[in-house]
């Protein structure tokens, strides 16, 4: 068995014993200060009677960029369900039209498993434009006209990210963002006050509890973060005492 399907089947066996294990008692996560005031803002908006946005990125599903629109999705079914029965739903924005059509997907599921399905308007999922700043024109609207009290942007964002940073400190709303590009994270890094770096972005459905898989695939990354680091530094040492590997 080579090196990479072992490392695959012992992934897949921590996930699936881990997710068992969480659904028996939960994980304790260390605090992320950007997921706090994301929970926060949750609740603040059903209370006010305002609205959640929550940017998906461009991100395609069928390229190396997936995996920021897969956790962003993974958020968003959590979100919905919270926000589902608030006077002002929330809206989804994306750049990509795959994308968009699973927000809208999404949104249902999350307004289904709160029994609140005649609640929910496609017309919430919106596909705001296809290229980098066309996207963020679309966005822009969105973020000025529709009551929005805290912005979520999270997934494959570029340099246009700025100009959705500085509509969203224009119109005093909320701000959580995070990317999987470093020209966004290098603009969330100035212009967001906890600006979610690197991997944090893919805990997102972990911080608001989207499930007990979400809490074991953090755990598996930390896992297997360790052997990887054991193996190296057991490499190293076996090397200094002239063990060749030939």
């Amino acid at each position: 068995m080579s090196v990479a399907l072992s490392i695959i089947v012992l992934a897949a066996l921590l996930l699936i014993g881990l997710t068992v294990l969480r659904r028996r008692s939960p994980a304790v996560l260390r605090t992320i200060e950007a997921y706090d005031r994301l929970n926060r803002a949750v609740g603040l908006a059903v209370e006010s009677g305002r609205r959640l946005h929550i940017s998906l990125g461009r991100g395609n599903l069928f390229t190396a960029r997936g995996g920021s629109a897969l956790a962003g999705l993974a958020m968003l079914r959590r979100l919905s369900e919270q926000t589902s029965l608030s006077d002002r739903p929330p809206i989804v924005t994306s750049g990509d039209a795959s994308l968009a059509i699973l927000s809208q997907d999404t949104l249902q599921s999350g307004y289904r498993a709160a029994g609140a399905e005649e609640q929910y308007r496609f017309t919430t999922g919106r596909l705001t434009g296809l290229t980098p700043f066309s996207f963020a024109a679309g966005t822009m609207p969105a973020m000025h006209d529709e009551n929005v009290s805290a912005n979520v942007l999270i997934g494959d964002l570029g340099s246009e990210s700025a100009l959705l940073a500085e509509a969203a400190d224009r119109e005093d709303s909320e701000l959580i963002a995070t990317s999987d590009n470093l020209s966004a994270q290098s603009v969330f890094y100035a212009t967001s006050r906890d600006p979610l770096i690197g991997e944090e972005l893919f805990a997102a459905g972990a911080y608001v509890g989207a499930g007990a898989s979400h809490e074991a695939s953090l755990q598996t990354q930390d896992i297997l973060r360790w052997l990887v680091i054991l193996a190296i530094l057991g490499g190293a040492v076996l090397k200094l005492l002239g063990f060749s590997f030939q």
